[in-house]
C-alpha cells in the first residue's frame, strides 16, 4: 500500500525546503515521513595501459592507491548523507513529526525510487540536485528522469519554503487532470485551501462545461473553487494568473497530448517548470 510521503535529502541548497515540505504533507495527509539519500556510487574510471615506462610493479600499484582514494571517498560520502539524514530528522521533530525515518540506499536514484514506488503516496524533489550547475536552464537531470519513471504524485519544491494557501490546477479536461481534481477533492492535503482551476483556450460551451464540472466537484466536498478559462499562450497565461492570484501551488498533469500537458513533453524541460518558483504537483 502506498502510504508513505517520502523527501529526496541530499547537499543541493533545496534541501531545507524538501525537508519542510516534506514535514507540511507527511502533517496534512497523516501519513509516515521517510527521508531518502541515495548515494550514487559512480564506478572508478578505467586505468589506461600504464605499463609502459612505468613498469608493471608501479602500475599494480598505482591502481591499489586508486582502489583506495575510492573507498575513502565512499566512506566520506556515506557519512555526509548520514549527517543530512539526522539534520533532516531533527528538522522534522521540530516541527512536529514524531517519528520521521530516515534510509541510505547504494546506487542510482531513479531506479532506487522504482524500487520503492509501491510504497509511496507522494515523492518530494528539490527543483535541482546538487550536481546541478545553479545558472543551468535545466532541471536536473534526476528529476526529468523521476518524473518519467515514477507512476506516483512528484511534488517539486523551489529553494525557499512558504506553506501553502492557494493551489491552482492547470486543467484541461484531460483524464489525468480530471483525476487530479478529484484528488484534490478527496485529499485532506488540499482542505482549507482556496483552490483555483484554470483552463486555457476560447471561452465556448465546450470548456465551460468542463470547467462547470469541476467546480461542482470541488464545491460538493466543501473547497472553496474558483473557475478561470484564459485566452493565449499557455505557459504565460498560466504564470501570469499565478501571479495575480498569489497562487503558491501548482497542480499539473504530467504527460500527455493537450495544449497544457504538451508542456511537459520532450527531451527538454520548458519554461514552466524551469522558471517555477512555487511548488508543482505533478500527476501520472
Amino acid at each position: 500500500m502506498s502510504e508513505q510521503v517520502m523527501a529526496c535529502i541530499d547537499g543541493s541548497g533545496y534541501a531545507p525546503a524538501v525537508c519542510d515540505y516534506a514535514v507540511w504533507a507527511s502533517q496534512r495527509l497523516a501519513a509516515p515521513l521517510v527521508f531518502m539519500h541515495v548515494l550514487d556510487n559512480h564506478p572508478p574510471p578505467q586505468a589506461g595501459d600504464l605499463s609502459g615506462n612505468i613498469g608493471l610493479g608501479s602500475r599494480e600499484h598505482l591502481l591499489d592507491e586508486l582502489a583506495q582514494l575510492d573507498e575513502r571517498r565512499a566512506k566520506v560520502a556515506q557519512q555526509q548523507g548520514r549527517l543530512m539524514l539526522d539534520e533532516a530528522r531533527q528538522r522534522a521533530q521540530q516541527e512536529g513529526v514524531a517519528e520521521p525515518q530516515t534510509r541510505q540506499r547504494n546506487g542510482e536514484l531513479v531506479e532506487t525510487l522504482s524500487e520503492l514506488s509501491g510504497d509511496i503516496r507522494l515523492l518530494v524533489l528539490g527543483k535541482r540536485g546538487e550536481s546541478a550547475h545553479r545558472a543551468s536552464e535545466h532541471l536536473g537531470s534526476n528529476l526529468e528522469r523521476v518524473v518519467r519513471a515514477m507512476h506516483r504524485p512528484i511534488l517539486m519544491v523551489p529553494e525557499r519554503y512558504r506553506a501553502p494557501e492557494r493551489v491552482m490546477i492547470a486543467f484541461d479536461g484531460s483524464k489525468t487532470t480530471r483525476k487530479g481534481v478529484q484528488m484534490i477533492a478527496d485529499s485532506p492535503l488540499f482542505k482549507g485551501l482556496a483552490c483555483h482551476v484554470v483552463m486555457i483556450g476560447a471561452d465556448i460551451a465546450d470548456i465551460q462545461a468542463q470547467l462547470d464540472w469541476a467546480l461542482d466537484i470541488l464545491n460538493d466536498t466543501g473547497i472553496k473553487a474558483h473557475g478561470a478559462i484564459r485566452a493565449g499562450e499557455v505557459e504565460a497565461s498560466l504564470h501570469e494568473y499565478q501571479h495575480e492570484h498569489a497562487i503558491d501551488l501548482l497542480v499539473m498533469g504530467a504527460y500527455g497530448h493537450s495544449r497544457i500537458r504538451q508542456l511537459l513533453v520532450g527531451s527538454t524541460t520548458t519554461a514552466m517548470l524551469r522558471n517555477a518558483d512555487i511548488p508543482l504537483l505533478l500527476l501520472r
